[in-house]
């Protein structure tokens, strides 16, 4: 029989084979209770906009042993998705399959992977429960939310998706990651297009990233000038994080975008169909947005910027 050790060891070992970057452990707990005061009070100032899905089963998102009926550990993996090449348009998280089933697949396996060598019962998630994804890589020793709210893994920069197994077995726990390694800089603040990011934290209600993907009304007037060249995410407080000088292009095969997603231009963005939007997008994270909320976002670029 494996020891607590040999076991952590091994899923540490798997979780790199299967694909994963960095793997940490965190002991299943209820959040800290200043973090916790923080998300409610985000909540009530209405900072998450209209993702109404934020404030749903918030106890179950403060305390993942509610989630997951007998949690005791919670393994966090990060997975690279830096591009080789930009594209005009499209934020580079969405620019290759849904990452959702991209990490959850690995997941998965990890998960049947552990039960070859102990009995294990566990739920996988990506970014697809009430769970504090960033505050558990933190706790897991993965990396530090830094000022522009994203996870930055130091040495790697912070262009990596999060999953996590919530599991019914003790292991080895890594040490939180306490350092805040922003220092004095503000880059991500001060080229918000939107003024979203501030030293409290991101107002969703001046989030390109909220607006042109989870907002299903009206964009603002001036959103044209603010969006730049993207209409479909927004990069800038990542672009401009000193961290990310450290990324490296992944080759992960389903995160790689289509040779038919490479050959658009702006002109056949505008012209875009339809037909064309279900091609260029299937089994996409872009799906989300749907076709005439994509095009409204290309319209607006074309009119205001």
């Amino acid at each position: 029989m494996m020891s607590k050790s040999e076991i952590t060891a091994y899923i540490k070992a798997e979780a790199l084979r299967l694909g994963f970057d960095i793997c940490g452990i965190a002991k299943a707990a209820p959040v800290h209770n200043g973090v916790a005061a923080a998300y409610n009070s985000w909540l009530q100032e209405g900072k998450h906009a209209t993702m109404q899905y934020m404030q749903r089963n918030c106890e179950k998102r403060l305390d993942p042993t509610q989630l997951v009926q007998g949690c005791r550990s919670i393994i966090v993996v990060a997975m690279n998705y830096a591009p080789k090449q930009q594209i005009e348009g499209i934020a580079n998280y969405a620019q290759g399959k849904d990452y959702h089933k991209v990490v959850k697949d690995r997941l998965f396996m990890l998960l049947q992977s552990i039960n070859s060598v102990c009995e294990v019962q566990g739920r996988a998630f990506c970014d697809s429960a009430p769970v504090l994804e960033r505050y558990w890589a933190r706790e897991a020793g993965i990396g530090y939310i830094g000022r522009n709210r994203q996870l930055i893994i130091p040495g790697k920069g912070s262009n990596f998706f999060l999953g996590e197994l919530l599991v019914d077995i003790e292991l080895c726990y890594d040490s939180p990651e306490q350092r805040n390694l922003c220092g004095n800089c503000t880059k991500c603040i001060d080229n918000c297009p939107g003024g979203a990011l501030n030293e409290k934290g991101l107002d969703a209600n001046k989030c390109l990233s909220y607006l042109t993907i989870e907002n299903r009304g009206e964009l603002p007037e001036n959103i044209g000038e603010m969006m730049g060249n993207c209409f479909y995410g927004c990069d800038r407080c990542q672009a401009v994080c000193p961290h990310n000088k450290f990324s490296t292009p992944n080759d992960t095969p389903e995160l790689q975008p289509s040779e038919a997603l490479l050959k658009m231009t702006a002109e056949r963005w505008q012209a875009l169909t339809e037909e064309e939007y279900k091609t260029l997008f299937a089994e996409s994270a872009v799906e989300r947005c749907g076709y005439e909320q994509l095009v409204r976002n290309i319209r607006a670029r074309r009119q205001n910027g």
